[in-house]
């Protein structure tokens, strides 16, 4: 809770900082996608210059997180062999138990039987 009482305010300064940014630049600008004719282009995309900003925001987060994710697998790799590992010594430790309580219980001499002799 305190986590998101904390992000809120970051993340109302970084949207009005946005808003403000998109207000600022609001004018049309081509970007032309054809090398061999850059005066008369064949290929050009038009948007408002905050459009091409964000863009290349949101193209930066996900392509860090990507490279993070991918720096991270080795991580992943060992967690999940440990994880396997675990598992299977609880199986072993619980497979043991069950031998114990069998042979406790298998040698364990009954009362009555116990008492005639």
């Amino acid at each position: 809770m305190l986590r998101r009482l904390l992000w809120f305010p970051f993340a109302l300064v970084a949207a009005a900082l946005l808003v403000t940014l998109a207000v600022a630049n609001r004018d049309r600008v081509r970007m032309v996608l054809d090398p061999f004719r850059p005066e008369a282009p064949a290929i050009f995309v038009e948007l408002p210059f905050y459009a091409y900003l964000l863009g290349a925001l949101t193209i930066g987060v996900v392509l860090g997180g990507v490279a993070t994710w991918l720096g991270q697998g080795t991580w992943r790799k060992t967690a999940r062999a440990k994880t396997q590992d675990a598992m299977r010594w609880q199986a072993e430790a619980d497979r043991l138990a069950r031998e114990r309580d069998a042979q406790i219980a298998g040698s364990r001499p009954l009362l009555g039987v116990a008492a005639k002799r």
